[in-house]
């Protein structure tokens, strides 16, 4: 007896969020809506707001690479002396005005 794909979920997955995670504004979009529990068109327009671009442009990686890049929230591929982690995280709560329980933490350790 097989197993059936074993990227079937991971793709399905994938294919219906269809934001591309941290390749686009996937990511972003999602704090929104975890943090403020907005919906999805609200989230995607709060971002885009923030962001400086068209609610279009949230899932075009040509537009978003360079602005994450210029921004400090992170990119697929890390660039040497870039931020990444803990501090791309805590510019994501600065740029979306949202509480994230991770940096609060890491800047409280900070100020010891």
């Amino acid at each position: 007896m097989g197993t059936g794909d074993p990227f079937g979920m991971p793709v399905t997955h994938i294919m219906t969020a269809g934001m591309g995670g941290i390749r686009t504004a996937g990511d972003l979009v999602a704090w929104m809506q975890m943090t403020r529990r907005m919906k999805l068109a609200d989230a995607k327009g709060y971002v885009a707001e923030k962001l400086g671009v068209d609610v279009m442009d949230l899932v075009d990686e040509d537009v978003m690479y360079p602005l994450r890049k210029e921004l400090g929230i992170g990119t697929v591929t890390p660039e040497a002396g870039g931020p990444e982690g803990i501090l791309a995280k805590c510019r994501v709560a600065d740029l979306l005005d949202i509480e994230i329980n991770s940096v609060n933490r890491f800047k409280a350790q900070m100020a010891k």
